[in-house]
């Protein structure tokens, strides 16, 4: 792990509340993707109705930060709010066809989207060694000689190494999708 942990979503509310501004900073760095994906992949909404979209939704998080009930809630509460303004959109663009499902939103795509923010954050939380190879690996396509050479490691240790990250990657989302515990059983 890092040596400075990220603060949790409801940290980030409470500091944010506080009238925090770096603490807001962060709160955009690690939401923006996730909200322009649902605007552009999950609805298809062209890149200007896009960036509209992203704009509103986080002046909309910004003035009611405030009503979020529970602070560990974040995320979900961000992605309805960025659901909202993406379907207001396509409603303004169509105001005389009736709305009865949004235009090819494949629930697929928002679920989609939804498993890549939580796998990006679960990565978020390794080391950086490890986030380096692994982004290397999967995201750049780079090869085991190439990640060798890049790090001046052996070839042989490329393939334990990215073995190991998986299962701290595996670990860490794992952990952050169980359920909580029952007590009392």
């Amino acid at each position: 792990m890092s040596m400075r942990a990220a603060p949790s979503d409801a940290e980030l509310v409470r500091r944010c509340r506080a009238g925090d501004a770096e603490a807001w900073s962060a709160l955009v760095e690690r939401f923006s993707r996730y909200v322009y994906a649902i605007c552009t992949r999950g609805f298809h909404l062209p890149t200007e109705e896009a960036e509209d979209a992203f704009q509103d939704v986080f002046t909309r998080v910004y003035t009611s930060l405030g009503t979020l009930r529970d602070e560990s809630a974040l995320r979900p509460w961000i992605a309805q709010l960025t659901r909202r303004v993406c379907l207001d959109t396509i409603a303004r663009r169509r105001p005389e066809e009736p709305l009865e499902a949004p235009p090819d939103v494949a629930t697929g795509d928002l679920a989609e989207i939804d498993e890549a923010f939580q796998v990006r954050e679960a990565l978020r939380r390794l080391s950086p060694q490890c986030q380096e190879i692994l982004d290397r690996f999967f995201a750049r396509d780079e090869s085991y000689r190439t990640i060798s050479e890049e790090l001046d490691l052996p070839s042989g240790t490329i393939a334990s190494r990215i073995a190991r990250c998986l299962a701290k990657l595996r670990l860490e989302f794992e952990g952050r999708n169980k359920p909580p515990a029952v007590s009392g059983k």
